[in-house]
C-alpha cells in the first residue's frame, strides 16, 4: 500500500538480508565510534527515526480500530488519537477531546472537543466524526477491538459545534478508562483504512504488510512545534538477532523489547543508551478453562504452584521486573495485594495433580517469540515443571502462526499484556464476548461481581467488589502470572525525547512525536 511514493520492496528484502545475515550477533561491539554525541539544547527539528519493532506479519494492518501485534499499536499509537489516553506516568490525559465530564449517577459522559484540532488533511474534528467512529467500533456486524468494553454504551449524540454526549444503558464510573484505550482512535465519518486519517502527529506515507512501514509529520499537529522528526520508519523484525544486529551496525536508530540477557553488554556500549521501565506488562502462561486438563481447578492449582517466581525474573528477565500473584493491573488502586503471595511448593502441586488424575500429566505449551522473554519463560518453566513430574513439551511457532487462525483456541500457551487497570483488563481478556477471552473464563460469581462494581458510583464500595472478583480469579482462574516485566529498549546515543513509560508500551509508549535527534 503507498500513499506518497511506491516503496521498492526488492530495495528493502536485500536490506533486510544484510540486516539478517550479516555479523554475528553482538559483534559489532568490538568497534567503538569515537564520533559519540549526546543531544543537548532544544529539541532540534528534522531527520528521519528508523525503529525496529517486534514481531509483524502478513496481517499487518492500518487500522485504528484492531491492533493486535506490537507494529500495529506503534502504527496506531501514531497516526491516530482516542478522546484521551494515558501518559508517561499513566495519568490519564486529553488528547483529540479537551475535557469529559460526568453527571453524578456516571450514566452521561460528556466530551468537549478540542479547540482548532484537524485531522492530517486538514479537516476539523467534528462532533459527526467521534459519533460514526464509535459507530464504526460498535458495528454488531464486525464489532472493533474495543467494542467488548463498551457494552454499556447506548448511544452517542451531538451537543452543538464541539461536544458529545455519551448515553450509557447503565452507569459506569469508570468509562473515561474505557475510553482511555489506543484502539479507540478519533477517525473522520467517511474513514477507510485505504486513507488512514487520524489526528496523530505523523500521517501515512507507505505500508507493505510484514515488512516496514513510514511516515511523515503531520503539519496540522494540535501540540505545537511537535513532532520534531520529517519522518518515521518502521520496520519489522521477527528475529531477537537481527533486530540487535541492526542496532549495533547503525542501520536502525532504536529498537523495542531488547533481549534482557543482553542489557549489560549494550550498557556497555558508549553508541548506545538503554531505556529500562517499570511497568504493569505481564506474560501470562493461558490455560482453557473449559478443556481437559485444565477444565479441573485442581490442574490449575498445580500449576501455579509449580512456578518458581524468583527464578522467572531472574533467569528470564535477568532481574528487569517484580514477581507477580497470579493478578494483573497492579497499578490499579483496588489491586488486592493483600492475597497472600504464591509460592512454588512442588509437594502441594503433586498432591493435587494425583487427586485430579494426572500424577504424571503430560502437556503440550505453544509457544512463541510474541515478545521479549516469552520463549525463555517456557524453556525455564518446562525445566522447573520436572520436578512435579509434569512433562511439557514446548510447540514453537512463528509468531504469525501464533496469533493466526488458531490463536484463541490454544489449550496451554502463552500471551502478553501492557498495563492496564482492572476493569478494562478484564473487558478486553476476561469477559466470556472479550475479544481476546484465551483461557475461555466464563465464572457467573466473577461476572457478577464485575457487573455490579462497574456499576457502583462508590470508590470504596466498588473497590471492595474488586477485590472479591481478583481473589476469584486468584483461587481458580486460568492465568499463571509469574511477573510483571520492565519495559527494556534501547537507541542509539544521538536519539533524544524517549523516556520511561509506564503503560508498558515500548521505546516511551510507541510515542515518537516527543523525539529528536541531535
Amino acid at each position: 500500500m503507498s500513499f506518497d511514493k511506491h516503496i521498492s520492496r526488492r530495495k528493502f528484502l536485500v536490506g533486510s538480508a544484510v540486516l539478517a545475515g550479516s555479523v554475528p550477533l553482538l559483534s559489532a561491539c568490538g568497534g567503538r565510534s569515537s564520533a559519540v554525541t549526546v543531544p543537548t539544547g532544544p529539541p532540534r527539528r528534522g531527520g528521519t527515526l528508523r525503529v525496529g519493532i517486534t514481531g509483524g506479519g502478513a496481517s499487518d494492518t492500518l487500522d485504528p480500530h484492531i491492533p493486535a501485534t506490537s507494529p500495529d499499536i506503534a502504527r496506531v499509537r501514531n497516526l491516530y488519537e482516542p478522546l484521551l489516553y494515558r501518559d508517561h506516568e499513566y495519568r490519564i490525559e486529553m488528547l483529540v477531546a479537551e475535557s469529559l465530564t460526568s453527571s453524578p449517577d456516571a450514566k452521561t459522559w460528556t466530551a468537549t472537543l478540542r479547540q482548532g484540532i484537524k485531522f492530517h488533511d486538514g479537516r476539523p474534528v467534528t462532533p459527526d466524526d467521534v459519533i460514526a467512529t464509535f459507530r464504526r467500533i460498535m458495528d454488531p456486524d464486525d464489532p472493533k477491538s474495543g467494542a467488548a468494553s463498551l457494552t454499556m454504551l447506548g448511544e452517542v449524540v451531538a451537543k452543538g459545534d464541539r461536544q458529545v454526549e455519551f448515553r450509557l444503558t447503565e452507569p459506569s464510573t469508570v468509562f473515561d478508562d474505557y475510553l482511555a484505550q489506543y484502539h479507540l482512535g478519533i477517525v473522520p465519518a467517511d474513514f477507510s483504512v485505504d486513507r488512514p486519517i487520524g489526528t496523530g502527529p505523523f500521517r501515512a506515507k507507505d505500508f507493505t504488510a510484514g515488512l516496514q512501514s513510514a511516515f511523515v509529520r503531520n503539519e496540522h499537529y494540535w501540540r505545537s512545534g511537535e513532532p520534531y522528526l520529517d519522518e518515521l520508519v518502521l520496520i519489522n523484525f521477527t528475529e531477537d538477532d537481527a533486530r540487535i544486529n541492526a542496532l549495533l551496525s547503525s542501520q536502525v536508530d532504536a529498537i523495542d523489547q531488547v533481549p534482557v540477557a543482553l542489557v549489560d553488554v549494550l550498557r556497555s556500549d558508549e553508541r548506545l543508551r538503554v531505556l529500562s521501565a517499570q511497568t504493569g506488562t505481564w506474560l501470562p502462561f493461558t490455560m482453557r478453562v473449559d478443556r481437559p486438563p485444565f477444565d479441573d481447578v485442581r490442574v490449575r492449582q498445580a500449576l501455579r504452584l509449580i512456578v518458581d517466581r524468583e527464578q522467572m525474573i531472574n533467569q528470564v528477565l535477568s532481574g528487569q521486573g517484580r514477581i507477580g500473584n497470579d493478578l494483573y493491573s497492579p497499578f490499579d488502586p483496588a489491586y488486592a495485594s493483600e492475597l497472600p503471595q504464591r509460592t512454588q511448593d512442588i509437594a502441594e502441586a503433586r498432591r493435587l495433580l494425583t487427586e485430579a488424575g494426572h500424577p504424571n500429566l503430560d502437556i503440550e505449551l505453544v509457544t512463541a517469540p510474541i515478545q521479549a522473554g516469552a520463549v525463555e519463560a517456557a524453556q525455564v518453566f518446562q525445566q522447573q515443571a520436572k520436578a512435579a513430574g509434569v512433562t511439557i513439551r514446548l510447540r514453537r511457532l512463528d509468531t504469525t502462526t501464533f496469533f493466526g487462525e488458531n490463536y484463541l483456541s490454544w489449550d496451554f500457551a502463552q500471551s502478553f499484556w501492557y498495563t492496564r487497570n482492572y476493569l478494562p483488563q478484564v473487558a478486553s481478556g476476561a469477559l466470556p464476548e472479550a475479544p481476546y477471552n484465551e483461557t475461555h473464563w466464563n465464572d457467573p460469581e466473577f461476572l457478577d461481581l464485575v457487573k455490579r462494581a462497574d456499576r457502583t458510583v462508590d470508590q470504596q464500595e466498588r473497590d471492595e467488589l474488586l477485590k472479591q472478583a481478583q481473589r476469584i480469579e486468584y483461587e481458580r482462574g486460568g492465568n499463571i502470572i509469574w511477573g510483571f516485566m520492565n519495559q527494556v529498549d534501547a537507541f542509539q546515543v544521538y536519539v533524544a525525547g524517549l523516556v520511561p513509560d509506564r503503560t508498558g508500551l515500548p521505546l516511551s509508549g510507541y510515542s515518537f512525536r516527543e523525539v529528536w535527534l541531535g
